[in-house]
């Protein structure tokens, strides 16, 4: 999928094989709507999410869907995670598989309150110099 530049979304999501493209178009929907205040880019060649910098990463790759949500994450929810295969920052979801929506929603909230607590501690900072 990476022999293009792909410069949005939605022509990412054109990209992503027929077999697999509702299940994909699902994740991000769940995504969407767990960080609503987000705004969709894209991002190293994938789709992304930010908000008050850059909230998570997610693809679509040959056995899998991947999602990015960063280290902290994936210790925080590791308990939950079990059954899944995962990396320092990444979870993968198989293809075939029924995507754990409220795992994806709470991991997205996560991340979404970490972003927003960042944001205003570095907000605090500023105001104080």
């Amino acid at each position: 999928m990476q022999d293009v530049k792909i410069t949005n979304v939605k022509e990412y999501i054109r990209k992503v094989p027929k077999e697999v493209r509702e299940r994909f178009e699902e994740l991000r929907t769940i995504l969407c709507a767990a960080a609503p205040e987000a705004e969709e880019g894209i991002s190293y060649g994938m789709p992304c999410l930010r908000l008050h910098g850059m909230l998570l990463y997610y693809a679509c790759h040959a056995k899998h869907y991947g999602l990015y949500p960063y280290s902290e994450t994936i210790v925080e929810f590791s308990e939950k995670l079990e059954g899944y295969e995962t990396s320092k920052g990444t979870v993968k979801f198989p293809h075939g598989k029924k995507l754990p929506k409220k795992l994806i929603t709470d991991m997205v909230k996560h991340r979404v309150k970490q972003s927003k607590e960042k944001a205003l501690k570095k907000s605090m900072q500023k105001k104080k110099a």
